[in-house]
């Protein structure tokens, strides 16, 4: 297939809570902007589906979704795939997002693209690594006995293309610095940004990708216009959950996080407690717990739904109109599974 026939693929890597949905909402307009169809693939950790639904709704673009849950895509997901990437491709996009899980290694997502299969209708255009600037210094003395997971987290830094330095506003300009050399360290050629919420100039990021030919074409009426925030009419690939890789394979996969779980924690009924004693047993967790999200409905007041949050050591609230299952996630290192489901069970 001629070159310019291809697909580009971006890669969006970073460790967990590091801003890559925030990015990706951001790279979803920019490509509306343009009058661009973007295709997203979505990989997480957890069985239950948090980031695509706030992508979703975050997103004034509708486009084709496809989501790998319950496993990293660079191991235990790994012969799942070209499959989704197969659904993405017959919705006939100009170009694929892929955001990876917090401890997936992008080099193997690299290797995967160059397989036969899909070298012939893809190319690799860039991989984009976010660093959370507040606590990336402090992962190799709190993960040095994972050397498996510390290997991930410096393949994320040294095969990215560009390198984006998030949440600069949490720490002085000296710290920005010690991150920077650090980075330095592993990828001395990627271009460094500097970032607050992930916003950074896009352009750059779309160099040489344009609108591909395809059997229905894209006019300023199909493609909601140039104009950021216009809604499109693309069709929807339904989230989805793919077939679940054969156990014996799954255990015999090499992983990038030999020591990261993921607790999904239902709640059958809204919740009688309060949000401050939510955030008590969450952090009771620390400093092993790296992540927490989730959609709570609390009894009072009104029996509201929000999304919750929890990153780098912060909760973020957000009112929601969501009338779906409810449920909480933890993210963690060596997180005792068992005390946290009997604690919470006791709890609410």
């Amino acid at each position: 297939m001629n070159m310019a026939m291809k697909i580009p693929v971006v890669v969006l890597s970073g460790f967990l809570g590091s801003g890559k949905t925030t990015l990706l909402v951001k790279l979803l307009e920019e490509a509306a902007a343009r009058g661009l169809k973007p295709g997203v693939l979505m990989n997480e950790l957890g069985k239950r589906d948090i980031d695509g639904e706030l992508v979703a709704r975050s997103a004034s673009i509708r486009f084709p979704l496809e989501k790998l849950l319950d496993g990293c895509i660079c191991c235990t997901k790994k012969d799942e795939i070209q499959a989704a990437l197969a659904g993405l491709l017959h919705q006939e996009p100009d170009l694929l997002l892929l955001e990876l899980t917090g401890v997936a290694n992008p080099e193997e997502i690299v290797e995967q693209l160059a397989e036969p299969g899909l070298l012939s209708k893809l190319y690799l255009h860039r991989v984009i690594t976010l660093i959370d600037a507040e606590h990336a210094l402090e992962y190799n003395s709190i993960f040095a006995s994972d050397k498996q997971l510390v290997r991930t987290l410096r393949c994320q830094l040294s095969a990215a293309d560009d390198l984006i330095i998030n949440k600069t506003d949490l720490v002085p300009p000296a710290h920005n610095r010690k991150v920077t050399e650090m980075i330095r360290k592993y990828n001395a050629e990627g271009r460094v940004h500097y970032a607050v919420n992930a916003n950074i100039p896009l352009a750059s990021l779309f160099t040489a990708i344009h609108p591909l030919p395809r059997r229905t074409p894209l006019t300023a009426a199909t493609a909601g216009g140039s104009h950021r925030g216009a809604r499109s009419p693309f069709q929807v690939v339904q989230p989805h959950r793919h077939s679940p890789v054969d156990s014996t394979s799954a255990e015999q996969a090499p992983t990038s996080f030999s020591r990261i779980n993921t607790i999904s924690l239902p709640i059958r009924e809204p919740l009688q407690i309060s949000a401050s004693r939510l955030e008590r047993f969450i952090k009771k967790w620390n400093p092993g717990l790296l992540r927490a999200k989730g959609y709570i409905r609390f009894s009072q007041p009104e029996r509201a739904a929000y999304l919750m949050q929890y990153s780098g050591k912060r909760f973020n609230w957000e009112a929601m109109d969501y009338d779906g299952p409810l449920y909480l996630v933890l993210i963690g290192y060596r997180l005792p599974e068992r005390t946290i489901a009997e604690e919470w069970a006791l709890l609410h």
